[in-house]
C-alpha cells in the first residue's frame, strides 16, 4: 500500500499517520528531508496568511475566492508557499465540520471562535494533509496570542496521537463535513450511496480541464453547450451567460450567439472571456426574467439557470456553509419564472436547454414542461449523462465533473 496521503477529504489511516509523525511520509513542501529554517519560516508565513482569510470567511462571510487571491497577491510568499496556504484554506473550509467534531472530540472544554479557527487549520493539517506532527503542531500554535497556545498546543498534541480514522463521528454528514440538511436532501433525490460518493468526491479539489481554445471549462459545464446542438446560421440565446464558458463553447459551432446577464459585472466578465477568445459574440446586461428581445427571436436558448450549486461544491469550498434549505425554495420559484421567459423566446420547432449545477430534483426535473413544448429524450452527444426522469444527470464521481442535471425541450406550436 502507498504511504502516500490520500485525497483530502479522507482521514489518515494508522500507516499514513504513522509516517507523518516520522517524518517520513511526503511532507508539506513535498519532500522527504528536514526543511531549512527559510522554509520553515516561510511555512510559517503562509499558515498565517490562511489563517487571515479563513477569518474573514468564517467571521466576515467573505467568499473565499475573492478574498484569498488579492491576500496572496500581497504576500511575498512563492508559489509553493501560496500553494501551501491555498490547500490550507480550500481545505480546512470544504472539512470546517469534520475539523470542528474533531476538535471537539479532544478538547476539554469548547473553544471561543477565534481560538477555533487556528485548530482547524492544525487538525486540518494533521488529519489531512499528512503534514508533520512537530511541523503542523509547533507552527500552528506560533498563530495563537500567548494565553491560548498551551490549550491549543494540548488539543493539537492529542490529535497528532490518536488515529482519526477509528474515530466514532456525529453523524455521517459530520464526517464528511456536510451540513445535515444538504446530506438529507442528497439522498433523498440521489440515493443513499450515490449521495455518499458524491460527497466524498464534492471534497476534493477539482481537476483543471481546458479546451482546445485554452478555455478553463469542466467538462460538465462543456457538455451542456454541446447538448444545445448548434449549427451553423443558427440564433441562439444564453440567457444566464456568466463567466462566459458555455456561451463561447457554443460559439464555436458557427452559430450566432447572444450571452446576456443580469448584472454589470457578471456581463463585464463574459466580456473579458470573448475577447480574450477573440469572437463576435454580443453581450448584453438583461434580467432573464424580462428579456429584451421579442417572442420566437431563437432557433435555441441555453437557461443555464441560478441554483444552489450543490451539484459543485467541490469548487466552491464556502458554499456548502452559505446555502440554506428555504433557499432552495426561493431559487426554484425564480428558475420557474425563468424557464417561462425562456420557452417564450424559441421559435417553432426551436430547442430549450435548460440545466443547473445542482442535484435537486426542486430545482430541476420538479418544474413542469413549458406549455407548447414537449421533451426531447434524445441522448446527448456528449458527456456522461445517466437518465434522470424527464432529463439527464450527471453525478461528480461518475466523471469527475461538477454535478449538473440538463433537460432538453423542443417547441413544438
Amino acid at each position: 500500500m502507498s504511504d502516500l496521503p490520500p485525497p483530502a477529504g479522507k482521514p489518515l489511516n494508522r500507516k499514513q499517520r504513522r509516517a507523518a509523525l516520522q517524518g517520513n511520509a511526503k511532507t508539506d513542501v513535498g519532500t522527504t528531508t528536514p526543511n531549512p529554517v527559510s522554509r520553515t519560516a516561510a511555512r510559517r508565513k503562509s499558515r498565517g496568511v490562511a489563517l487571515d482569510v479563513l477569518r474573514r470567511i468564517e467571521n466576515d462571510g467573505a467568499y473565499a475566492n475573492l478574498v484569498l487571491g488579492p491576500m496572496l497577491e500581497a504576500s511575498t510568499l512563492s508559489e509553493q508557499d501560496r500553494k501551501f496556504a491555498t490547500e490550507l484554506v480550500y481545505g480546512s473550509t470544504r472539512m470546517r465540520r469534520a475539523c470542528d467534531a474533531i476538535i471537539d472530540r479532544f478538547a476539554s472544554q469548547s473553544p471561543d471562535e477565534q481560538t477555533r479557527s487556528i485548530l482547524r487549520i492544525g487538525a486540518y493539517q494533521l488529519t489531512y494533509m499528512a503534514v508533520p506532527a512537530h511541523a503542523a503542531v509547533s507552527e500552528t500554535v506560533d498563530l495563537a496570542p500567548a494565553k491560548t497556545r498551551g490549550f491549543i498546543n494540548a488539543v493539537l498534541r492529542r490529535i497528532s496521537e490518536s488515529d482519526i480514522a477509528d474515530m466514532t463521528w456525529p453523524s455521517e454528514a459530520a464526517r464528511l463535513s456536510f451540513p445535515e440538511w444538504i446530506a438529507d436532501a442528497l439522498r433523498t433525490d440521489v440515493g443513499d450511496d450515490e449521495a455518499a460518493a458524491a460527497m466524498e468526491r464534492m471534497n476534493e479539489a477539482p481537476a483543471v480541464t481546458e479546451r482546445p481554445d485554452g478555455y478553463v471549462q469542466d467538462f460538465s459545464s462543456l457538455w451542456v453547450a454541446y447538448a444545445v446542438e448548434a449549427t451553423a446560421g443558427e440564433q441562439v440565446f444564453d440567457m444566464c451567460s456568466a463567466p462566459g464558458g458555455k456561451a463561447t463553447a457554443i460559439a464555436g459551432s458557427g452559430a450566432t450567439v447572444v450571452a446576456g446577464d443580469r448584472q454589470d459585472h457578471r456581463a463585464a466578465l463574459v466580456k473579458v472571456n470573448v475577447d480574450r477568445l477573440e469572437l463576435d459574440l454580443p453581450v448584453i446586461v438583461s434580467d432573464g426574467t424580462r428579456p429584451p428581445f421579442r417572442p420566437a427571436t431563437f432557433d435555441a436558448v441555453l437557461l443555464d439557470a441560478p441554483c444552489s450549486g450543490l451539484g459543485a461544491l467541490r469548487r466552491r469550498a464556502d458554499a456548502r456553509w452559505r446555502i440554506e434549505p428555504d433557499d432552495v425554495g426561493d431559487l426554484a420559484r425564480l428558475q420557474k419564472q425563468l424557464l417561462t421567459s425562456a420557452a417564450s423566446l424559441v421559435r417553432p420547432g426551436g430547442r430549450l436547454v435548460y440545466s443547473v449545477c445542482t442535484l435537486l430534483d426542486a430545482e430541476s426535473v420538479d418544474h413542469p414542461t413549458p406549455p407548447g413544448f414537449e421533451v426531447d429524450d434524445t441522448e446527448p452527444p456528449s458527456g456522461r449523462w445517466r437518465r434522470h426522469r424527464q432529463g439527464w444527470r450527471v453525478l461528480p464521481h461518475d466523471a469527475d465533473t461538477d454535478g449538473m442535471i440538463m433537460i432538453r425541450y423542443r417547441r413544438t406550436s
